[in-house]
């Protein structure tokens, strides 16, 4: 049986456990089936590799979000919005719990056992029933409860959804992923979640998405965190972070922080999304793109142009070879077109644009021009719009929906029955509604950047388009981004949790390179 990197690893510290463990008082055995894995991977002479900082990546790790990519943008924009991101229907798993917690806490499990023997920890179990159930894992997992028990080895209460698993896992302070460092350097990059990094002096943020900025709250106090203005007022606005934490950095000027030199670039992907540049004082030179739409512009900025690139970090979302969508351009374009035909046949057609929290702005603000209308967004959305200062767009909302047939609503709203609902408010004005979801997730192959062939889905008097509007760069677009920057290594960071994704992608880099 092959036996994988990740199997090596806990495999190993399960082993070592059975040795550091009893001089602390806690009695453990490494289950058998431990020894025969070991025992497959070769001789002392020929020991498991361990892990390489500069090239391992933690299968659970996949860019440390709460959900895969598709929950991602289906939540993302949710808690602005006022509403839960708890999933119905989802159990309680309390048998698996601390199975899953155990293994996600990483090479650091000694320490944390140490630290959960604090007495303090021993009353978070009020549930005599869950003490049994994890009892039991704890003998499946080769410890030996002692009789005494002060001298038993409390544990955590079992998380009872997908989201609070996570923040489960990030109280046992799981070790930040070396895809968030940046070497020869104390930064990290979008590394929020992961409490007091030790060695970090400077957190950078690239982007205002929850995904990237999870774990910051207004009681942040560990060090200054870098972001561009924009994105600055709103961590203070919604996350009401202490502003003595918050550096901005205007774009395409170059700041020195610590002796390195950081430059924050125009990403194109939501409003105050940032590349960022860092060069070392060696000379060595790092772009970390966070989410980012690649575009022709980026190869004129000069930063860029003819500049050796020694580490890329890689937004790859989208990379993967059916991901082929149009451009933005174009997709605007279609969605001003299939407006304006409608609005022709039904004039009493209430338009919907689902969005995020931030991000999708440029897909209502065409059609607020094209068609002539304002735009309708709540007030907690209108507070977000009106703090970019863009006078395009915060001098086109209004406060009230009756006054205009153009709304903004959460993309997850962009369901059949919710829309139905929405429509009853505006029975006497409108009969009907078109609502566009524009997320790069509803692309499809046989589309292509055909956008004409889409077929919207309806239902009685309410017609919805996924339209492959995506703030992610495409599979393509990742090509001649990488054969333009032609970088010396390359580090995925989106979508790294599966051994066989990362092979995948790597192969495809190499490939992107060769030419």
């Amino acid at each position: 049986m092959e036996v994988g990197p990740w199997c090596r690893t806990y495999s190993g510290n399960l082993l070592v456990l059975e040795k550091l463990l009893p001089l602390a008082g806690v009695h453990f055995k490494a289950p058998q089936i431990v020894g025969k894995r070991i025992a497959k991977m070769g001789s002392e002479e020929d020991p498991p590799p361990f892990l390489d900082e500069f090239n391992y990546y933690d299968d659970d790790d996949d860019d440390d979000c709460v959900c895969d990519a598709f929950e991602e943008e289906e939540l993302e924009g949710q808690g602005q919005e006022g509403r839960s991101t708890h999933r119905q229907g989802e159990e309680e798993e309390e048998e698996e719990s601390f199975a899953a917690d155990f293994y996600r806490c990483g090479t650091d499990w000694f320490s944390v056992l140490l630290k959960n023997q604090h007495p303090i920890n021993k009353t978070a179990m009020t549930s005599q029933k869950r003490k049994l159930k994890q009892a039991n894992l704890l003998q499946m997992w080769g410890f030996n409860k002692p009789n005494n028990d002060s001298d038993s080895l409390p544990m955590p209460p079992p998380p009872t959804n997908k989201k609070m698993k996570h923040a489960a896992t990030n109280n046992f302070h799981k070790a930040c992923p070396f895809y968030k460092k940046i070497p020869g350097t104390s930064f990290t990059v979008d590394a929020f979640r992961y409490g007091v990094i030790q060695g970090c002096s400077a957190y950078f943020l690239t982007h205002f998405h929850s995904d990237h900025y999870g774990g910051l709250t207004k009681a942040w106090s560990h060090a200054p965190i870098y972001c561009t203005p924009l994105t600055s007022n709103l961590i203070k606005m919604c996350l009401r972070v202490d502003p003595l934490y918050i550096c901005s950095l205007e774009l395409n000027t170059q700041h020195d922080i610590e002796g390195i030199k950081v430059t924050f670039l125009e990403a194109n992907h939501c409003p105050g999304a940032a590349l960022i540049h860092f060069r070392l004082p060696s000379g060595q030179s790092y772009l970390h793109t966070g989410d980012f739409r690649a575009c022709k512009e980026m190869q004129t900025y000069p930063l860029l142009v003819n500049q050796p690139v020694n580490l890329l970090y890689l937004d790859t979302t989208y990379c993967n070879p059916k991901y082929r969508f149009p451009s933005k351009e174009d997709v605007l374009s279609y969605v001003v077109r299939v407006t304006k035909k409608c609005l022709t046949k039904q004039p009493a057609t209430l338009v919907v644009v689902g969005a995020y929290s931030i991000g999708k702005e440029c897909v209502y603000l065409a059609i607020s021009k094209a068609v002539g209308v304002k735009i309708y967004a709540n007030a907690s959305r209108r507070r977000i719009l009106q703090s970019f200062d863009w006078p395009e767009l915060s001098g086109n909302l209004c406060i009230h929906g009756k006054e205009t047939l153009l709304h903004v609503l959460p993309i997850s709203s962009l369901r059949f029955e919710t829309l139905k609902d929405y429509l009853k408010t505006y029975a006497n004005q409108y009969s009907s509604v078109l609502a566009f979801r524009p997320t790069g997730w509803t692309h499809s192959e046989s589309v292509g950047n055909k956008l004409d062939l889409i077929k919207p889905s309806s239902r009685g008097n309410i017609t919805i388009y996924g339209v492959p509007y995506s703030e992610h760069s495409s599979f393509t677009e990742l090509r001649e981004f990488v054969q333009f920057m032609k970088p010396d290594k390359i580090i995925p960071t989106v979508n790294v949790g599966n051994p066989a994704t990362r092979d995948k992608m790597q192969s495809y880099f190499r490939d992107w390179l060769k030419n």
